[in-house]
């Protein structure tokens, strides 16, 4: 898949679900919880600068969205309530977070207990 197989058509936030529901113009729609775009954030700062560099976030249970802005025509930027506003989540990466939230969820639990870390602040 490449950046331009596909484009949102909506993008909406639920303040008191703590989730963005995002719309695809192919009829699909993902409902992704604020705390699952943060610990798999784009940036540098969760996803290091290789595979193996990957951070596990903790304590993020609570967190929360506080903007979204428009980057052009092929992504958006996040800017959480615990400040965190780097990295941009193109329409491909939201539409993989959507398609892998199981797996991808599934795999941050198991990386918070292997350490011994909680969702929990």
């Amino acid at each position: 898949m490449n950046e331009t197989s596909f484009q949102a058509t909506e993008i909406r936030y639920s303040r008191n679900n703590k989730s963005l529901t995002v719309a695809f113009d192919d009829g699909e729609s993902f409902v992704l919880p604020a705390e699952y775009l943060r610990v798999y954030s784009p940036s540098a700062e969760v996803r290091g600068h290789g595979a193996d560099e990957r951070k596990i976030l903790a304590g993020r249970s609570h967190v929360g969205i506080m903007k979204i802005e428009p980057v052009g025509n092929y992504a958006v930027q996040i800017q959480f309530d615990d400040l965190h506003d780097t990295g941009l989540f193109s329409w491909a990466y939201l539409r993989e977070m959507g398609e892998k939230h199981a797996d991808w969820w599934a795999q941050y639990l198991k990386d918070l207990e292997d350490r011994g870390l909680s969702r929990e602040p």
